[in-house]
């Protein structure tokens, strides 16, 4: 079991100041550890509800305010899709003063469970999304095997390469055949799967729905929908441009990326390193891989990351903005980065604080004045903001 530091101690900070955190994520991606690795440091009696077993979901079917009411400390409650009707009862003993218990909720995130849930208990909840394991969680010495398995526990854990892909294919069918189902997507499985196979050839593209489209044989309404379902399982990210008022017209589409590159990779058929480095989508391969790595690592928001393009072809992979401080990165899949004509506009454009060029050498150093080259084996290290 990898010991989820950062994450512990987000989650305890949260139960302090919320009467109700959620961790929401993908099954498998380690909610239940997590939970786990909480209440072992939390100095007050835990109960733990698993909706999945019939014995604690008998438990909560006739009077779920009075069971839960009685429960003292911390209240974990895990598969909470499967019973969003709790979300009302948890806004009552929410309210109570003082608080008698917390609930720590689990569950595999969808558009309408986080609809509701914030519906029913705004002002009383905090999300914590959980992605795959994190470099600094394997260790820098890791990051090829990382990239290339991405960050399931399990696929991470894997004896080999062949074994992680055959637990992610195993994965990518459960997770359309009954994760979706059970989160109410009436969309056939097969035509998922299309779909997520078409989505991981447009890895790191800006989006059309037009063009996918007409791709995928359907129209832009119904694409736009399966690819907002998704985004809302947290197995895809839509990276939100970036407007500065300037003069060039800039691009307002999503960057679209596949959180996991092990599921990436698997939907590619990429199932080691050498087909990594000679397929075509190797460099967005790598661009997403530390896209994610960084969103992780500094625990920032869906509304403090972007990226820039302007038409005329100055871009920014990803643009942190953290208060008044902005920081533009560029991605390079290289070993000897430099400061490019994109970065310069952007620099000037943007009003950046910094640039920062990631790039896959061994060492981090200065470019130019308020210019960095961060490799990405060091960015734990190297990349404060």
């Amino acid at each position: 079991m990898i010991d989820r530091t950062d994450h512990v101690r987000t989650v305890r900070q949260r139960l302090k100041q919320f009467s109700v955190v959620a961790i929401l994520g993908p099954r498998q991606i380690g909610k239940t550890t997590l939970a786990r690795q909480v209440t072992d440091a939390h100095p007050g009696r835990t109960h733990h509800l698993d909706l999945e077993h019939p014995a604690d979901l008998n438990r909560l079917l006739d009077d779920p305010i009075l069971v839960l009411g009685e429960l003292r400390g911390l209240v974990v409650i895990d598969e909470v899709q499967r019973r969003p009707d709790l979300f009302p009862v948890l806004r009552v003993l929410a309210d109570r003063r003082p608080r008698p218990a917390r609930f720590l909720v689990l569950g595999s995130a969808s558009p309408d469970l986080i609809r509701q849930s914030s519906e029913s208990l705004a002002g009383r909840i905090h999300y914590h999304s959980l992605g795959g394991l994190g470099l600094h969680e394997v260790g820098a010495d890791h990051l090829d095997r990382r990239w290339l398995r991405g960050g399931f526990p399990e696929a991470w854990l894997a004896r080999s390469n062949p074994a992680a892909f055959l637990w992610i294919e195993n994965f990518v069918r459960t997770f359309l055949e009954r994760d979706l189902p059970a989160l109410g997507v009436r969309v056939p499985g097969p035509t998922l799967r299309r779909f997520w196979t078409m989505l991981a050839h447009w890895h790191g593209q800006i989006w059309n729905s037009s063009e996918f489209a007409r791709s995928f044989g359907i129209s832009d309404g119904a694409v736009r929908r399966y690819l907002d379902l998704l985004t809302g399982a947290l197995v895809v990210r839509q990276l939100r441009p970036w407007h500065a008022n300037i003069a060039k017209r800039q691009v307002r589409a999503p960057k679209i990326y596949l959180r996991d590159t092990g599921v990436l990779h698997a939907l590619l058929g990429i199932a080691d390193r050498r087909s990594l480095n000679t397929h075509p989508k190797c460099g967005a391969s790598w661009e997403g891989f530390v896209v994610e790595t960084i969103i992780d690592r500094l625990g920032l928001q869906d509304d403090q990351v972007h990226f820039w393009a302007a038409h005329t072809g100055a871009e920014m992979d990803l643009l942190i903005a953290r208060g008044r401080r902005r920081i533009g990165i560029e991605i390079k899949r290289t070993s000897t980065p430099r400061v490019t004509r994109s970065m310069r506009s952007a620099l000037g454009d943007l009003a950046l604080s910094e640039a920062v060029v990631v790039h896959a050498g061994g060492d981090s150093y200065r470019l130019a004045h308020r210019v960095r080259a961060v490799a990405a084996r060091r960015l734990d290290a190297d990349l404060a903001i």
